[in-house]
């Protein structure tokens, strides 16, 4: 009630944050443990899932703008999300599990496989990015646009299923 009488400059005590865990860094890097990776990264995966249901629709109403755009916001998503997965999430594992062969050999592939899924999965968006305007590109989209739903909803399971259960802290 009487703080209004302190003196002026006079600093206030804040109450003490909360100590955040500290985690060590994986070995021959500066990428500490994120506790909340997993989760962002899960939740990427149903945002990119919401997002191709959200093109699957507007390809079915004949709706290709919206195909369109929803298509560049699946491109972005993705790349954030595997930027991310490739940063924080392989180097991360690589480092910390190098001492275990299994282990690190399961990982290297999961990146050699997601690096061909990615290329694939660009190639495709690059080709109908301009299905707004071309409605031409409508005939083979379908056939292409479930043949990517079908590898990314495969990979999205054993990721979450195989890798993801991987990620833990360095001690």
């Amino acid at each position: 009630m009487f703080d209004f009488f302190k003196k002026k400059g006079e600093a206030q005590a804040e109450p003490a944050a909360p100590a955040q865990p500290q985690y060590n860094t994986a070995p021959g890097t500066e990428i500490r443990y994120h506790p909340e990776l997993i989760g962002q990264l899960k939740s990427d995966h149903q945002t990119l899932l919401g997002l191709y249901g959200e093109i699957q629709a507007a390809f079915d109403a004949g709706d290709y703008a919206t195909v369109s755009e929803k298509l560049d916001a699946f491109r972005t998503g993705l790349q954030g999300h595997l930027l991310t997965e490739n940063v924080r999430l392989y180097i991360y594992l690589d480092r910390c599990l190098a001492n275990d062969e299994t282990n690190s050999e399961l990982i290297r592939g999961f990146r050699r496989e997601m690096d061909g899924i990615a290329k694939v999965a660009m190639n495709f968006l690059k080709k109908y990015e301009a299905i707004g305007v071309d409605k031409e590109l409508a005939g083979a989209f379908a056939k292409d646009f479930a043949t990517i739903g079908q590898v990314l909803g495969a990979r999205i399971k054993k990721e979450e299923e195989v890798l993801y259960p991987l990620y833990m802290p360095q001690y």
